[in-house]
């Protein structure tokens, strides 16, 4: 009997490698799960190495700022503008994110779009300067063995008076009620990670949407605690991420998402 088309042979230190997967979980392993299983198996599986992207890389750029800008506020010494454009270019420039392939003029416009974002951000005082955060880039996990799952692990970007924050970069505004929906894996999987390391319940979470608009702008999206249904369908989507693995249920899911996505040509050759 042929094997069922679903299946993808084992490569040596494949099977290592989904033992490893099925142990933890984060909230952007399962949630690119479950967008698409090929595209899961050919980045944390296979680890196929794709070039960085320019929006990627302007994320990440403005993220190192936000982040550094958290820090300071912890230890009560605030960045200045100075010292937040010196952590910016430090950041674009840094090696270790690897190289990004720039079209003729692209990168300079894309960095002082970056940096106008960070401008526009710090100068609107969403986060109050003089007010100590709670956390800044936690790692933390849960063990939900009590449930038959993986670990689930995570960084928390910042949290802020018993609310979770997260940062993102966009190139357009984001619809409220789509982008709740959007983002409930994410948004979720904090909340449970501050449940199991604080022994409370999160006060809400706000989505800080960067927008890189030809006039940059700020987006503040407010959500209210995790409830019980969504802890649920969080729990239902990592039994159906544990079970994909263990049977090595690893197929394409064709839709508008494949025009961006790094994989189409390794795609277009699967069978």
């Amino acid at each position: 009997m042929s094997p069922p088309a679903c299946s993808i042979p084992k490569e040596p230190g494949e099977k290592d490698r989904l033992d490893d997967l099925q142990r933890t979980v984060s909230a952007s392993r399962l949630g690119l799960f479950l967008q698409c299983r090929l595209k899961f198996y050919f980045r944390h599986v296979l680890r196929l190495k794709k070039p960085k992207t320019p929006s990627l890389h302007v994320g990440s750029s403005v993220h190192a700022v936000l982040k550094a800008w958290n820090k300071a506020r912890w230890v009560e010494q605030p960045l200045t503008l100075k010292q937040a454009h010196d952590v910016f270019f430090d950041a674009w420039a840094d090696p270790a994110e690897g190289s990004v392939p720039w079209e003729p003029g692209e990168e300079e416009c894309e960095k002082t779009t970056g940096w106008r974002l960070v401008e526009t951000y710090l100068r609107e005082s969403h986060v109050p300067a003089e007010e100590k955060p709670d956390a800044v880039e936690v790692p933390i996990e849960a063990d939900l063995h009590q449930h038959g799952l993986p670990k689930l692990i995570g960084v928390l970007d910042l949290v802020q008076q018993q609310q979770i924050i997260d940062y993102k970069t966009c190139a357009t505004t984001p619809h409220a009620e789509k982008i709740v929906h959007a983002t409930e894996i994410q948004t979720s999987a904090y909340a449970l990670l501050y449940r199991h390391n604080t022994g409370q319940q999160e006060k809400g979470m706000q989505l800080h949407h960067l927008v890189k608009l030809k006039n940059p702008k700020v987006v503040l999206t407010p959500l209210p605690p995790m409830s019980p249904q969504q802890e649920t369908r969080l729990y239902r989507q990592m039994e159906a991420y544990l079970n994909g693995l263990q049977h090595g249920q690893f197929v394409p899911s064709p839709g508008m998402h494949c025009a961006s996505c790094e994989f189409f040509p390794e795609c277009r050759h699967w069978h």
